[in-house]
């Protein structure tokens, strides 16, 4: 029972009394309607549609007044209070009642008025003295749209505006979308939108669409455009589908190219996303029933403007369908929806998952990181690829339950999000090649140096040895955490990304286009001065999962044809090459150059520490996922033994800038004993064991004594 109307407020009569049992009812749908207000929907309880407003409920004061009738000569009561609590009076005296007590304590919206009611509409629990009961009868408002009773004044404006974002400003208990004035229409990538004025805020509205995550959704398109040039046309799922910008977008640049399902569970944002086809002139295909399923899919006569709206939950599209791309875009965490999205997914398929659980990803929420992904993890210098690889795990995971293997194509962790795209390989051999770079990590935190722990069962004696530092034998305690289990593999295939760039060049994506020539060279390990647009083997060659790219000059043979390979004797001789070769990979994790800085002294610029280490031998590349980060294989002691080498002294006049010359008896490449203490000029630069870092400290005051920390 949701509406909590007395029979004395229907009848506009003050003496009619309220029977003990609808007095129970009422309080009891009173408790009730809180829990409500979160939800999506509101049920119709009513048969009589549209009912009358409370008497509480007017557009002017003067309205108010002809309830109570005033009259010079006579007593009247106020309509809105009990006699128990304002006695009947003359007129001059109720009307400044209803002004001050009533009307201007009110809620305003769409130019009606929201009276405080002290009414026995919402009445209060019992005292311990049952003779108060009826003295103190609960003062609240009610809500003109769904007739709820709130108490405060502050809880009501917000139930209000709850309403309006939800779209619900016409009648009561029944969901009324938002008219048509109220819509904002967006424009992203040619393609139009309809939204709410509340569109940005999640878990408050039908239609979230978040112009923050744009470049997500070019990065996504580029991965789709690239298996769509593979094999056509492709069967590709918007799990997630809220306005349906993603799919719209699928459909509208790609064509005949793709077949777009975009799902909700929402009934709201199904109607919003058919219309936002219709805006954008596609044709809208209805619900398909599970038996027609086989028939529709190998259907090859549909139009290509079409696109499939379903009104399902994920799982179960996910599980009645067979699909060739699949993305997920949850709100927060998308362990939930994994295993179904690699159950049906074709062999050589793409999954797309994008975790927007940024709090628990990235070690704010320890606690729910282990929870949702079985994963310990702490606060690092390198928490983004740390989270990357969390994400990757689980879907490693959830691949594997299903025979299936997978090869990352694609990782990204950004301020808002974390973007993993993987391609799927079907059989129990690459299920356990990928199941095998699932691996723990050790990590120290003195020093925040970082290994992945050697392969095997067989427990080691002491595990710290397998650290590059020495901070467990220098320093007291326990100096390093066991992290994970993470993806131990690589996080990028340079062919698939080199091909996502033409794609978003061809497309004119522009933000794509900078993030991924920064992809290729963290992938490549290259700085951006030798970056190169051709890939640097033999095009013709290209090979990515064990599988021939179509070139221009590749031969029809090692094409893709719609979910499977042309032949068995194909699909076995590229199976012998899906072993990529590891010593092409790039380093796992980096260093912030920041974190590693030696105090008293100027850095020297990033691009000129990455050619710095790069003369040293060593590989090097920014990263996308800090922008002062360095990807490189150099141990830390050896990092930080190059930045000291090119560091200047802070204070003016103390050295000419330049490197600062090691003694003979050091050289780059070479560990720096812990009690080093090298002289410079006029001062000296003293090593600082605190944390286990070699810092140099500059002192110009004191040319004969070492400054100590």
């Amino acid at each position: 029972d949701g509406m909590v109307v007395s029979e004395k407020v229907k009848s506009n009569d003050i003496d009619v009394k309220i029977p003990k049992s609808e007095l129970e009812g009422e309080e009891k749908g009173a408790e009730e309607e809180h829990p409500r207000e979160s939800d999506s929907t509101i049920l119709d309880v009513s048969s009589d549609y549209p009912r009358d407003k409370h008497i509480s409920i007017q557009r002017h004061l003067a309205d108010l007044e002809k309830l109570a009738d005033l009259r010079e000569d006579e007593k009247k009561p106020c309509p809105l209070c009990p006699e128990e609590k304002f006695k009947a009076c003359y007129s001059h005296k109720l009307h400044r009642h209803l002004q001050n007590l009533h009307w201007k304590v009110s809620v305003e919206f769409e130019g009606y008025r929201m009276c405080i009611c002290h009414l026995s509409c919402r009445p209060v629990k019992p005292n311990l003295v049952g003779d108060q009961t009826l003295s103190k009868m609960g003062a609240h408002y009610h809500c003109i749209i769904c007739s709820a009773t709130i108490v405060r004044r502050t809880d009501m404006i917000g139930h209000i505006n709850r309403h309006v974002n939800k779209g619900e400003t016409e009648s009561r208990f029944i969901t009324v979308r938002a008219p048509k004035s109220s819509y904002k229409v967006v424009k992203e990538s040619a393609t139009d939108v309809q939204v709410l004025p509340n569109h940005s805020t999640p878990q408050k509205t039908d239609s979230y669409f978040n112009p923050k995550m744009k470049l997500n959704r070019q990065l996504i398109f580029c991965a789709l455009a690239v298996l769509a040039g593979e094999r056509k046309p492709i069967e590709c799922l918007d799990a997630f589908g809220a306005t349906g910008i993603m799919g719209l977008q699928w459909a509208k640049h790609l064509r005949s190219s793709v077949k777009v399902t975009i799902n909700d569970c929402n009934e709201n944002s199904v109607t919003m996303i058919k219309e936002n086809c219709h805006l954008n002139k596609m044709k809208v295909k209805l619900n398909i029933r599970e038996k027609d399923n086989d028939e529709t899919v190998g259907n090859g006569e549909e139009n290509s403007d079409t696109i499939e709206v379903t009104k399902m939950d994920a799982n179960v599209v996910m599980h009645l369908r067979s699909f060739d791309f699949i993305h997920l875009d949850p709100f927060g965490s998308s362990v939930n929806y994994l295993d179904s999205a690699f159950r049906n997914v074709r062999n050589l398929g793409i999954v797309s998952v994008t975790s927007t659980d940024i709090s628990s990803l990235y070690a704010k929420a320890q606690h729910v990181a282990l929870r949702h992904y079985g994963c310990n993890i702490v606060r690092t210098e390198y928490y983004k690829e740390l989270a990357a690889r969390t994400v990757i795990a689980a879907v490693t995971r959830a691949a594997a339950r299903c025979n299936k293997g997978i090869e990352v194509l694609l990782a990204v962790a950004l301020e808002h999000f974390v973007l993993v795209v993987v391609r799927v390989l079907r059989g129990p051999t690459p299920a356990d090649d990928s199941a095998k770079k699932i691996r723990y990590l050790i990590h120290c935190q003195w020093c925040e140096e970082r290994v992945f722990q050697k392969e095997g069962n067989m427990v080691e004696e002491n595990p710290y040895q397998q650290l590059p530092c020495d901070c467990y034998g220098s320093m007291p305690g326990k100096t390093a955490v066991l992290l994970g289990p993470l993806w131990s593999g690589a996080l990028f295939n340079t062919g698939f990304l080199r091909r996502m760039l033409l794609e978003a060049v061809q497309y004119g994506l522009d933000e794509a286009q900078s993030l991924l020539k920064t992809l290729i060279c963290e992938a490549e390990c290259t700085t951006p001065k030798h970056f190169s647009t051709h890939s640097p083997g033999d095009e013709n060659k290209q090979e990515e999962c064990g599988v021939y790219i179509r070139t221009p000059n590749t031969s029809a043979e090692s094409y893709l044809v719609h979910g499977k390979r042309k032949s068995e004797e194909v699909l076995r001789s590229t199976a012998k090459r899906q072993r990529p070769e590891h010593s092409a990979e790039h380093p796992p994790f980096y260093y912030n150059i920041h974190r590693h800085s030696i105090k008293g002294m100027n850095m020297p610029k990033l691009n000129k520490f990455l050619n710095y280490l790069s003369e040293a031998g060593y590989r090097v590349s920014r990263t996308h996922f800090d922008p002062m980060g360095v990807r490189t294989n150099a141990p830390l002691v050896q990092f930080k033994t190059v930045l000291m080498k090119y560091s200047t002294p802070t204070y003016v006049g103390a050295q000419a800038e330049g490197p600062v010359h090691l003694p003979g008896g050091i050289h780059v490449g070479e560990e720096v004993p812990a009690a080093t203490v090298i002289k410079v000029q006029e001062g000296e630069l003293a090593q600082d064991d605190k944390a286990g870092v070699a810092t140099a400290v500059f002192t110009q005051s004191y040319p004969t004594h070492c400054a100590a920390d």
